[in-house]
């Protein structure tokens, strides 16, 4: 008879043996090579690609810091070099209260400066008394010389407010825009023909020719004659002051290049580090993270900017509430950017997390999938599929999602301005498209028991199932070979092997 204690080894290792290979058929996988069961440990692989995290992190680092600055790039370069972008922003400002007021007294004394309105009454009342007045009335028209002075100015600043609060004053409004605009760039690019646009103290501003011109002519229509004795003006309406124009001239062709290219740059090297990371879920999830930061941080400078405005703009160059008001028109569009880029940063990061191989996500995920599959079981037992179209949806999925997320993003881009109820309006829409893409699509059957956490094997999970020999090594150094399990009729207990001096 055979050794009972070497009997007992060897259903021992049949026993680990067969529970392995059953762990491995639920799995969905074979074992390729025989199971051996020594008590020698396999030598660790050899780590390598010890590079990886710290390229990572340096790629998604430089990218986020270029972030913000690849939107202001960005906001500069349309500023610098597209007119019609630039009149299309100023524009609506024609119709704003305190600007009319401020381009009102800029007219106003513009007209002062070169029309002395004092000298002309005094030397129509002098004209007057010439033509032969007694001296009490000689006295009364010198008496008249102050009121009539102020009269005709107070006429003319009527006449002013008039024409700017007008219909007609758009029109005048847009073309000084674009002449001032042209002039800008002329000055950027150090044009020895470029008109004043920027003054010898860095005052950055608005041709106010082109609306003088037009206040004279409603100021002769409305049969003030005074006003034909206003000269052509070159005269600025400052927007803004700065003593490092020509650093700015310097820089205008990099900033003009940079906000060309310094976007993609920001984007592929974000892009780069999450590629080259080992655990690219996660480092998805930092990335976006960061992405955000980097626009709030744009943000936060941009409300500090409009504080220094107000501190270190004199009020004498410009009222506080026209300069304030330029500037927000001026980063409306850099706000609105970064605010986009800001609810993208996450939204790819709650998805990267949702998306990611981590365990609540997971559940999740799980119970989504079924909560679906239940509710499409459902209707196709009442007659209701989708049939091919469900199955082509199903297909195109990952096309689909991504054009949904696209016309997302071109979606906030184009509404601006954007309050907060767009945005988030925006994301519901979204959210509920891909919900019912998920429903309407047909996945196979196969891939509709996977989804719901079923095998993809019924039968892996069966006991009865026959599995190959598999010779196993045992500790004793004997080593036997384990015969395929019977099949459902194999139901007793296993035979023992017999030993070398066993009879037949």
């Amino acid at each position: 008879m055979r050794d009972e204690s070497l009997t007992t080894t060897e259903l021992q290792a049949r026993i680990a043996a067969l529970e392995a290979e059953n762990s491995a058929l639920r799995d969905g996988t074979t074992a390729a090579a025989p199971t051996v069961v020594t008590g020698v440990s396999p030598a660790a692989p050899k780590r390598s690609g010890r590079w990886r995290p710290f390229v990572a992190v340096v790629l998604i680092l430089l990218g986020c810091l270029l972030a913000p600055s690849a939107v202001i790039a960005g906001w500069a370069k349309v500023t610098l070099t597209d007119t019609d972008q630039f009149v299309a922003t100023y524009a609506p400002l024609a119709d704003d209260p305190a600007v009319q007021a401020y381009v009102v007294d800029q007219a106003m004394a513009a007209i002062n400066q070169n029309v002395d309105v004092n000298q002309l009454t005094a030397d129509a009342i002098d004209g007057i008394k010439q033509l032969g007045v007694g001296p009490r009335a000689s006295t009364a028209l010198d008496l008249l010389k102050g009121p009539a002075a102020n009269g005709v100015e107070n006429l003319m600043r009527n006449g002013v407010n008039a024409f700017v609060t007008s219909d007609a004053f758009s029109a005048t409004w847009q073309r000084a825009l674009r002449l001032s605009h042209s002039q800008l760039i002329a000055t950027m690019q150090n044009d020895p023909k470029a008109l004043i646009s920027a003054q010898q103290d860095g005052t950055i501003g608005i041709q106010l020719g082109p609306i003088i011109a037009d206040v004279k002519q409603s100021l002769i229509d409305r049969g003030i004659s005074v006003a034909s004795r206003i000269p052509p003006v070159d005269r600025t309406i400052p927007i803004a002051q700065s003593d490092a124009i020509p650093t700015i001239q310097l820089a205008y062709q990099g900033v003009v290049a940079a906000g060309t290219w310094l976007p993609w740059v920001a984007l592929i090297l974000i892009a780069a580090g999450v590629l080259v990371a080992r655990h690219r879920a996660r480092t998805l999830l930092w990335a976006a993270a960061g992405f955000s930061l980097g626009m709030i941080l744009l943000l936060l400078g941009l409300a500090t900017g409009r504080a220094v405005l107000l501190t270190t703009l004199p009020p004498a160059v410009v009222p506080s509430n026209v300069s304030t008001l330029l500037y927000d028109t001026a980063t409306v569009a850099m706000k609105d950017t970064a605010t986009v880029a800001l609810v993208l940063g996450l939204v790819v990061a709650v998805v990267g997390w949702f998306a990611g191989p981590f365990a609540a996500p997971r559940r999740l995920r799980g119970l989504y999938l079924e909560g679906v599959d239940n509710l499409r079981g459902v209707a196709e037992r009442r007659g209701v599929t989708t049939g091919r179209v469900g199955s082509w949806l199903y297909a195109q999925r990952r096309v689909l999602q991504t054009l949904i997320a696209v016309g997302a993003v071109v979606a906030l881009l184009l509404l601006r301005p954007l309050p907060i109820r767009t945005i988030l309006t925006t994301l519901v829409v979204v959210l509920i498209v891909l919900i019912i893409l998920s429903i309407v699509e047909r996945p196979p059957a196969a891939e509709r028991e996977v989804a719901v956490g079923e095998p993809s094997d019924p039968a892996a999970d069966s006991p009865t199932m026959p599995l190959p020999a598999t010779p196993v090594s045992v500790t004793t150094g004997s080593t036997a070979t384990i015969p395929p399990r019977a099949g459902p009729a194999a139901t007793g207990p296993a035979p023992a092997a017999r030993s070398a001096g066993d009879p037949a």
